[in-house]
């Protein structure tokens, strides 16, 4: 089963080396194609104001719960993720993607505090191999440097790590909001949850349609980029896709949830947390 998972997608990254005009060949192929959702939030980062939004995270103590783990990754070097192990008996696991900063400890923090709150396994996974950036600058770079078609072996190799048995909720913030909604459609029918936090959302309606999970959306309604019409868009693609986002907007601004950040709006952020966890909790 799992020599047949890993032919699959070692046959499926291979379709990133040429173009095609089918569709469906090109469902993973978002590294030839600057209109994805990934490449279309990675641009934001050659917008000078969009970098002047993402002051210098503050210092974060970091939690004593939880390891780095490494598992095999299809194509290429070996994946990295945080994992926090439930004390509880459970199949369930929730898959967190980082903000344009890396897996810093902020994030890690982040697994910990959920795989407390929900009772399930959290992965934490590490899109950048290990770079982590404390500057807009390099936070910019590391962001368009990303190869998606890596990053979705990452997803993969995640999974694999968690067993035949698991499944997923996944969430993810800015840049890893995206990357929430991109694994849950990577996952398939594993995915039984999906938390964007001012992410780009996709677009393309054939690609939602195979989303085996509804979806929460945290927007920022000051948010310049992440804007309330692509909120909008989105949730109206998911209608037509067959299926549901639950769009909540907040007061905020971009990047809003994050205590780390000298850009915090602690009442939002509240409120966005008890909506997010009444949802994972149902899942």
């Amino acid at each position: 089963m799992k020599q047949f998972f890993f032919l699959s997608l070692l046959l499926a990254l291979s379709a990133c080396k040429h173009t095609d005009s089918n569709p469906t060949t090109q469902s993973l192929a978002m590294c030839h194609d600057p209109n994805s959702a990934v490449a279309q939030f990675a641009s934001f980062a050659s917008d000078p104001l969009f970098r002047s939004m993402h002051p210098d995270p503050l210092n974060t103590e970091l939690t004593k719960k939880g390891k780095m783990v490494e598992f095999p990754v299809a194509g290429g070097v070996n994946g990295h993720a945080f994992f926090v192990k439930s004390r509880r008996k459970t199949n369930k696991y929730l898959m967190l993607f980082h903000e344009w900063w890396g897996l810093n400890d902020y994030i890690k923090n982040e697994a910990a505090m959920w795989s407390k709150e929900l009772g399930v396994h959290v992965l934490a996974v590490d899109l950048y191999d290990g770079k982590m950036a404390t500057t807009a600058e390099d936070a910019g770079k590391l962001m368009q440097g990303n190869d998606p078609a890596r990053s979705l072996a990452i997803i993969s190799g995640a999974a694999q790590f968690a067993g035949d048995k698991a499944d997923f909720r996944t969430m993810g913030w800015c840049f890893g909001g995206g990357w929430s909604l991109q694994a849950a459609l990577q996952l398939k029918e594993k995915a039984k949850g999906c938390v964007m936090y001012y992410g780009m959302p996709e677009q393309d309606v054939q690609k939602l349609k195979t989303l085996s999970t509804d979806v929460v959306f945290i927007h920022p309604e000051l948010d310049k980029w992440i804007t309330a019409e692509m909120a909008g868009g989105f949730e109206a693609n998911m209608k037509s896709a067959g299926k549901s986002a639950m769009v909540y907007h907040y007061p905020a601004d971009h990047a809003f949830a994050n205590p780390s950040s000298p850009r915090y709006n602690e009442q939002a952020a509240k409120e966005a947390r008890a909506v997010v966890t009444a949802y994972l909790k149902s899942k």
